[in-house]
């Protein structure tokens, strides 16, 4: 079964913050912010109100790591 936009988003927050490397070795760490946000905007109108503050909480925490 596919994930949902949600689980896709918070797996993609799991695996910056942990900066787990790509499959070529090579994190390249703007477009994994900018995969992150896109992710978390995308699974936002779907969310449950629940789901919807983590994605809040995801995007504060993926501004600080870009500023």
């Amino acid at each position: 079964m596919e994930k949902n936009l949600f689980e896709q988003a918070k797996d993609l927050m799991a695996q910056l913050t942990n900066n787990q490397p790509e499959h070529d070795g090579h994190l390249h760490q703007e477009e994994d912010k900018q995969a992150v946000i896109q992710a978390i905007q995308a699974a936002y109108h779907d969310a449950t109100p629940e789901e919807q503050q983590q994605l809040q909480q995801f995007e504060q925490e993926i501004n600080k790591k870009m500023s």
